[in-house]
């Protein structure tokens, strides 16, 4: 127990209750399968029964394997981004007549007002009768954007502008070694060039100059990594666990500048509550620590910069930053109409980063409320519209395709 809390802190109590909960030592009810779609519906029902749209045909083929794909232009605004216009797409499939796992594939593109572009490609593919999963998560960014310096000691007004390009390749093979358990190997590179920095003196910018050595990184490590994950539905889970570890030595022997390691550990467990209801209760706690040696600046861990960019709602990605990177989250989900197209949910969060062990570990919460609307309801994915408040009058509009975690 008490290396329990050495090494997570204060989120030892909810990864502890994370791993009794898969275990099976406070029991949740399986995944259910998957509900009619008689009773259910999405916005496409709810454009053909209303404006006479003829924009899908009920028929067999759509409640088979699938495709299901959902496209949505979108419209937002954060503190980091100011007025954003977004295309976001999901595509959702079975590989196999079994059924009992959603494929998906994920494409987003945006631009924002302060001419920021950047496009994300996420995919997790199961190959159940080969015990294939394939995991990938690339990126391509032009960013203007602010950043803030290592720890939580900062206020917005402390920002300094930087600008950089970023290219992100994460691929992982996974082979099944026993049922939804997977263990596999990856490649994950981190390139970032044209990096330009204010050269107003101050902390921020000793941090930046400690961790950054020049106007370009690479980071490119092999990883090794394990997989648990018996939840059916990726997009939008209603029952089940996931615990995802990776270890990732970054070599020069790769091409990455230095040599270092991380190691990263992500928790996720879903149950209905009350158990006669619709309504679930879904827990995430998100951990990525440097073992050795000094990453690069804008490699460093980071709110915000997790796979899927959803950590730290109420902050801005790099709001925060540090070698230790500690976060939980807790969501309430529940349905707002009974045919399911509209939903709500609550939720808070709290992250600790620090650079030592030894150090004081503060803690920086968020919390917000958000909207669901059912776009597809073969697929079960869900438009996500949530407003998130931090600290220090942080607050933000976050958009998602797919639930947050």
């Amino acid at each position: 127990m008490n290396f329990i809390r050495k090494c997570f802190g204060k989120s030892a109590i909810l990864i502890l209750l994370l791993f009794l909960l898969q275990e099976g030592k406070l029991t949740a009810q399986p995944e259910k399968p998957d509900s009619t779609f008689v009773n259910q519906k999405d916005i496409v029902d709810f454009l053909q029964h209303n404006f006479g749209w003829n924009l899908r045909k009920e028929n067999s083929s759509l409640k088979g394997n699938g495709p299901f794909i959902s496209v949505m232009p979108v419209l937002g605004y954060s503190l980091q981004s100011g007025l954003t216009g977004a295309i976001v797409s999901n595509t959702s499939f079975y590989t196999d007549s079994s059924r009992n796992k959603f494929s998906n594939l994920l494409v987003n593109g945006y631009y924002s007002e302060y001419q920021q572009y950047w496009f994300t490609a996420n995919s997790n593919i199961f190959f159940e009768k080969k015990k294939l999963h394939l995991f990938g998560d690339s990126r391509y960014y032009n960013f203007p954007t602010k950043t803030y310096g290592i720890g939580t000691n900062s206020s917005l007004s402390d920002g300094l502008n930087i600008k950089y390009s970023y290219l992100r390749v994460y691929q992982i093979a996974f082979r099944e070694i026993k049922p939804n358990v997977f263990a596999g190997i990856g490649y994950n590179l981190d390139y970032h060039w044209n990096i330009k920095i204010d050269s107003i003196q101050g902390k921020v910018l000793d941090d930046f100059k400690t961790y950054q050595g020049n106007n370009r990184s690479v980071s490119s490590g092999i990883s090794l990594n394990l997989l648990f994950d018996n939840r059916k539905n990726a997009v939008n889970p209603s029952q089940g666990s996931y615990a995802f570890l990776q270890y990732r030595p970054n070599l020069t022997a790769l091409g990455s500048d230095s040599n270092w390691q991380s190691f990263q550990i992500d928790l996720r467990h879903y149950l209905t509550f009350p158990a006669s209801s619709h309504n679930i209760l879904a827990f995430w706690s998100y951990n990525n620590f440097t073992l050795n040696g000094t990453p690069p600046y804008l490699d460093t861990p980071s709110v915000g910069w997790d796979y899927y960019s959803n950590t730290g709602r109420g902050y801005v990605p790099g709001r925060y930053t540090g070698r230790n990177f500690v976060y939980l989250e807790s969501e309430y989900r529940f349905p707002i109409t009974k045919n399911g197209l509209l939903g709500g949910v609550v939720f808070g969060n709290a992250e600790s980063i620090f650079q030592k062990w030894s150090d004081s570990h503060p803690i920086v919460p968020g919390e917000g409320i958000g909207l669901r609307i059912k776009i597809n309801k073969y697929s079960n994915t869900n438009i996500v519209i949530d407003y998130g408040f931090g600290v220090g009058g942080s607050h933000g509009l976050f958009f998602n395709l797919g639930e947050v975690f």
